[in-house]
């Protein structure tokens, strides 16, 4: 009897709660031993094709073809390469087969062959999506098969110019034992159809699980294999699905593509930024825009702060933000406003989740303006990093920053002090570069609130 790790691999002899390898718990299970394997035996070619000059190469071999959905190109750079294979990974329910029956479609619609294979539904399952999505086309093949036998079988007969597998886990050979999306099996399936794309030259998007912790399943040899690992992401309750490109051989991997998830399908989003602002034409205290960099994409972002009398112990209830962050800002802030003492909950609009410190200074003005009750003033967006002795640092990117906050309308901003000695601020912005915290908060408006009480107290 033998045991494997379904994450990376790992045998032993014995069962193990957690795998000594990948430092994984639950991942140990019973495997059978393979008694077969599929086997190429490597032949001597009768006249081999030699070596040739690299200024030679035909470089169109390589070059990428759009999948006219732009959100989509815009990760991969530039669009899907013959012979590439991308692993797209993510939750459950997240909108992945959504995606590529759109890509499938887009695709065919430009005079293509595309084979659609599904593992986890059936065909009439598969067409009802395709309907909704309005994604029907007569060049876009599909089939319902678990074997890989057959698949490839099917590859051979159709002669695709883009395949889709939906999803790796769920293809099982039978030259090998084990059960589908066991380790052996994964990475039988995995390098056969891997064989299969570049023997023929057609581009191939695999569809992945994940685990628990957000990671691909199955053994760590599959993100090798393929040629692109991207990330669908997005909030059951969030309109907003993101793709990111983990590893790209043939372009960027600090880009992110937008989508709009509605009841039609999923819409590429190329100005995101409206999805997290506030709707409301009034100016309202707790409220502050800052600009994050996701990837190599500036997205303008509002945070909101309420601050509630406290009974008891005060409460730090956060939403899409970093909570420790935020704790450290509001210990920074306390000397000014008595943050210590206050209920103070902060979140962002539309559901974009913030982790870059390049969004304290919003935080923070946010939060002194709901002490103060006090609104900034319209049309301010705050760039910066806070230490702990209330020192405004520079952040990365802050001409990129500075340049999508004026194309949306912005004219006043605050800056860490530095930031603009090698970029100009953009034409008709008024931006002001500060050193500390109190000078941020001077600089934005607000009084201060310690002061006020120790006025009025003598």
């Amino acid at each position: 009897m033998q045991y494997e790790c379904t994450s990376c691999g790992y045998r032993t002899a014995k069962w193990l709660g957690r795998c000594p390898q990948c430092r994984e718990w639950g991942t140990i299970e019973e495997s059978v031993p393979a008694h077969r394997t599929v086997r190429t035996q490597a032949k001597p070619a009768a006249q081999g094709t030699g070596a040739t000059p690299i200024t030679e190469v035909d470089r169109t071999l390589a070059e990428a073809r759009s999948t006219h959905i732009p959100e989509f190109d815009r990760v991969l750079g530039g669009g899907l390469v013959p012979g590439a294979v991308v692993l797209l990974a993510g939750e459950p329910g997240v909108g992945k087969s959504t995606l590529l029956i759109e890509v499938g479609s887009w695709t065919a619609r430009q005079g293509a062959t595309v084979l659609y294979v599904t593992g986890e539904e059936s065909a009439a399952q598969v067409r009802l999506r395709a309907e909704r999505v309005d994604a029907l086309c007569d060049t876009l093949y599909l089939t319902a098969e678990t074997d890989l036998g057959i698949v490839l079988g099917t590859i051979d007969q159709v002669k695709p110019d883009l395949l889709i597998i939906d999803s790796v886990q769920t293809l099982a050979s039978a030259d090998v034992d084990g059960a589908p999306g066991g380790v052996a099996q994964v990475r039988e399936v995995a390098a056969a159809v891997i064989r299969a794309a570049k023997d023929h030259a057609i581009p191939t998007v695999l569809v992945g699980h994940v685990t628990k912790d957000g990671s691909v399943a199955g053994p760590r040899l599959l993100e090798h294999l393929v040629d692109v690992v991207c990330s669908f992401e997005g909030e059951r309750h969030s309109r907003l699905r993101m793709l990111r490109a983990v590893k790209n051989r043939y372009g960027p991997t600090d880009e992110v593509g937008c989508f709009d998830m509605t009841e039609q399908g999923i819409e590429s989003l190329p100005d995101p930024s409206g999805l997290f602002l506030s709707r409301s034409t009034t100016k309202a205290p707790g409220s502050c825009l800052t600009v994050a960099l996701e990837g190599r994409r500036p997205m303008l972002i509002e945070v909101q702060a309420l601050v509630d009398k406290a009974n008891g112990n005060p409460r730090r209830t956060v939403s899409d933000l970093d909570s420790n962050r935020v704790a450290m800002l509001l210990a920074v802030l306390s000397p000014l406003y008595r943050t210590g003492e206050v209920d103070v909950f902060a979140a962002t609009v539309g559901g974009m989740r913030i982790s870059e410190p390049a969004s304290d200074l919003a935080i923070a003005l946010a939060t002194a303006s709901a002490v103060v009750h006090k609104p900034l003033y319209s049309r301010l967006v705050a760039v910066g990093e806070i230490s702990l002795s209330g020192e405004i640092r520079q952040v990365p990117g802050v001409s990129q920053r500075l340049a999508e906050a004026a194309r949306q309308g912005i004219t006043n901003a605050i800056v860490a002090r530095g930031s603009l000695d090698t970029v100009p601020a953009p034409p008709g912005m008024r931006v002001r570069e500060v050193e500390t915290l109190l000078e941020a908060v001077e600089t934005a408006g607000l009084p201060i609130a310690v002061k006020k009480e120790e006025e009025s107290g003598e």
